[in-house]
């Protein structure tokens, strides 16, 4: 893919980057090491400061930055907005809570001093996506440039201008030059990135393939990596629910992100004592959907990021449905200029079908009626994925057994899954492995060291 700015409303083509060549890339990657001497050795307290600083440019950029998001990957301008204020509230969050969590831990044994000291261990490279363009690299980087690493960023390559404005927030808010760095290279030079001495691990947001490709490179050449990769989170729907809160939070579960999110909502599993009752409901809701324009203010789903995207999507639906599944909704993409696909419902999906493994990436609802909670939760568990889960009970011993035996790296009981500053992220299976924000986040890309004095 090149890497250019491509209006997915339109599909007209706005501007294309030249790659860099590899003297661009040895220069980042000698700046990097020189600039983690330094930046390792400067004040918790002055990081802090900066990281606030990062926080007070978004806010005030908030509707420039959110307009670049819309205009490159095609997410309502509202929730453009919204993933810049969590940018902002994610870089507060660290300038705080870094600089208490980051102190020595002593700890008590037959030595006079015993204590963990939290130090960083260099250049991290971040290979990111370019459905949350902005959240999704913040929340590396925060926690990274307060615990004192350096970030070299390999962002998509359909959001380079997102890229180049992260990239501006953080030199505008004085982190020192080469703490933080673009790399606009293809995404097929990654893996040779890992051989370099100078890079001491990798975080990656994608698809499995991408996360096997980074993480096989990255063993080879002993990187420590964190990967937080596809889902198909289940959200299940048991008899005692508020079946009119469930179906509103269904819908802005769905489509998050275009329907375009990791943690979206894909694999809606419901009792069947309610299930004709809640597919009524979430039918109505998605036809009611308004599309178009991302920027208009109302419009709730915009076109999907990319031409190839949409048709990937289709190709699932069409799959099932040639397998026997039904459509109550939707089920072709709109004839209308741009990446449109309409909000898709498919149920009486049969087993086999490419709803049972792969991951709908895209405005496609797949609803499973179940007799029980049992059923349920082992039609939950059956993905290869184990990203996120929710569901939606007021029975206690319901709502105990799905948060026990749900294989998940996170279970919501009554709202969606969603990520927090404040805790950690991250999936099992196919989904992934490491945390991302929290304390475990702080933490992924620490020598946590021990130390002792006899």
């Amino acid at each position: 893919m090149a890497i250019a700015t491509i209006n997915p409303t339109t599909g007209q083509l706005l501007q294309t980057f030249a790659p860099m060549d590899e003297s661009e890339v040895e220069q980042i990657l000698a700046q990097a090491a020189l600039a983690f001497g330094e930046y390792r050795n400067i004040p918790l307290a002055q990081r802090a400061a900066w990281l606030n600083r990062a926080a007070n440019l978004l806010e005030q950029e908030r509707d420039r930055l959110a307009s670049l998001i819309t205009l490159e990957m095609g997410k309502t301008y509202r929730s453009a907005q919204q993933e810049i204020e969590k940018c902002a509230l994610v870089c507060r969050y660290y300038a705080e809570y870094g600089p208490v969590r980051l102190q020595d831990t002593p700890v008590t044994t037959e030595g006079q001093i015993s204590l963990i000291r939290y130090q960083p261990v260099g250049p991290v490279l971040a290979v990111m996506p370019w459905n949350f363009p902005f959240w999704q690299v913040f929340r590396f980087a925060a926690p990274n440039l307060i615990l004192g690493n350096v970030g070299l960023l390999k962002h998509a390559s359909n959001v380079p201008q997102c890229a180049l404005a992260i990239q501006e927030i953080i030199d505008k808010a004085g982190f020192p030059k080469g703490t933080w760095q673009t790399l606009l290279i293809e995404g097929t030079r990654v893996p040779g990135l890992l051989g370099d001495r100078r890079i001491q691990g990798a975080t990656l947001t994608g698809s499995a393939a991408s996360g096997a490709a980074l993480a096989q490179a990255a063993g080879a050449n002993l990187k420590k990596t964190v990967l937080e990769l596809g889902g198909s989170d289940p959200f299940i729907v048991m008899p005692s629910a508020d079946l009119q809160a469930a179906a509103a939070a269904a819908v802005t579960a769905r489509m998050l992100s275009n329907g375009q999110s990791c943690i979206a909502a894909k694999r809606f599993i419901v009792a069947e004592a309610i299930a004709p009752e809640f597919i009524d409901l979430l039918v109505a809701k998605f036809q009611g959907l308004q599309v178009g324009d991302p920027m208009a203010e109302t419009t709730q789903l915009g076109p999907l990021a990319t031409p190839e995207i949409r048709q990937e999507l289709d190709s699932l639906v069409q799959r099932c449905v040639a397998m026997g599944a039904k459509i109550l909704t939707g089920g072709k993409p709109l004839d209308r200029p741009g990446n449109f696909y309409p909000a898709t419902i498919l149920t009486d999906l049969p087993p086999g079908s490419p709803a049972d493994t792969e991951e709908f990436f895209g405005p496609v609802a797949l609803v499973f009626p179940v007799p029980d909670l049992t059923a349920a939760i082992q039609l939950a568990n059956a993905s290869p994925f184990g990203l996120g889960a929710s569901i939606w009970t007021q029975d206690a011993q319901e709502r105990d057994q799905a948060i026990d035996q749900l294989e998940a790296g996170s279970v919501f009981v009554n709202a969606i899954v969603k990520s927090d500053p404040r805790l950690p992220f991250g999936g099992i299976k196919t989904s992934g492995y490491g945390r991302e924000l929290g304390d475990y986040g702080l933490l992924e890309f620490a020598n946590i060291k021990t130390i002792c004095l006899a």
